[in-house]
């Protein structure tokens, strides 16, 4: 693995912990999506200096995660591994995983939660502080779910706006304005 490469690679394992992979994981999806060829089990655990045992777990854990897949290398009886390797698709697996694992929990919790009935005045408070997370959690889950299907140079599209949407939406609202009559 050239310095180049490793360099990418210990840092997506680095940060594998954050998106819910371990350092491994995470190490051994980001020498995959850089690899120019599918790679077998073998090479996978050369390049990375760790066990052929563990390379079996990880690529397991990768595939629950929807990270890797199988490939075919013609003639040759072994399975080899690859990513995605569209970044956005890879982008949209994670964002999934991250909800599936995270996100429905905490909804399905806040969801149980507020339908009891609270017998104090602290409990009425945490209610009330609960629903706004549920609100906004479910506002959140809503967007994600409608912008899902879009094409990613639509994506790409709309994250390049970035703060011009807050002023299309400015100009929208104070045209609706000015075209109310007021009262004199």
């Amino acid at each position: 693995m050239s310095p180049y490469v490793e360099t990418f690679v210990v840092h997506v394992g680095e940060m594998g912990s954050r998106w819910g992979l371990n350092r491994t994981l995470g190490q051994m999806c980001g020498l995959l999506y850089v690899s120019p060829q599918p790679l077998n089990a073998d090479e996978i655990a050369d390049a990375l200096s760790i066990s052929r045992s563990n390379v079996s777990m990880g690529l397991k854990e990768l595939k629950a995660w929807r990270l890797v897949r199988p490939a075919t290398i013609t003639g040759d009886r072994r399975e080899y591994w690859t990513t995605p390797k569209d970044v956005w698709e890879i982008f949209q697996v994670l964002a999934e995983e991250r909800h599936r694992r995270e996100v429905e929990p905490t909804l399905s919790m806040l969801r149980e939660t507020l339908m009891i009935e609270p017998t104090t005045e602290n409990d009425r408070y945490a209610q009330e502080r609960l629903r706004e997370m549920h609100e906004l959690v479910e506002l959140l889950t809503n967007w994600i779910g409608e912008i899902h299907d879009l094409p990613p140079r639509t994506l790409v599209r709309m994250l390049k706006l970035g703060r011009r949407i807050q002023n299309l939406l400015d100009r929208r609202r104070k045209s609706r304005n000015s075209k109310q009559p007021t009262d004199l």
